[in-house]
């Protein structure tokens, strides 16, 4: 027996690792809805509320042991922020740019489908 196992019993494991295929300023799309996002923050798990999780219909629901994206988001209609499971996001392979009023504020240039975040300023 190890000493983890000694200490804290047999029955311990570690958490899976799970690594972020996208990262803050890549441009990605909905794999089944077809939006388009420009990701800004990262949760490394499931960190939205439980009423958020149980709204989605069962048979959709995503695993909450993978990284979750939030996103400035744009459809043909609007723009907003969108939370998204890793499973259910592409990277997006048009070239064009996002159209969200929120990216001037965070985000500088754009190029090769990523957007580069602004410098934070303090004083």
């Amino acid at each position: 027996m190890n000493e983890m196992n000694q200490i804290f019993g047999s029955d311990v494991s570690a958490p899976s690792v799970v690594h972020a295929s996208f990262s803050i300023g890549d441009v990605v799309k909905h794999r089944r809805f077809g939006f388009r996002g420009v990701v800004f923050d990262i949760d490394p798990v499931f960190a939205n509320s439980e009423e958020w999780y149980q709204a989605i219909p069962e048979e959709s629901r995503p695993d909450k042991h993978q990284p979750f994206y939030h996103l400035l988001a744009e459809n043909g209609e609007t723009s907003y922020v969108a939370y998204v499971s890793q499973q259910n996001l592409l990277a997006d392979d048009s070239g064009e740019p996002v159209e969200h009023p929120a990216i001037a504020g965070m985000f500088g240039t754009y190029a090769n489908g990523k957007y580069q975040l602004r410098p934070l300023h303090r004083h």
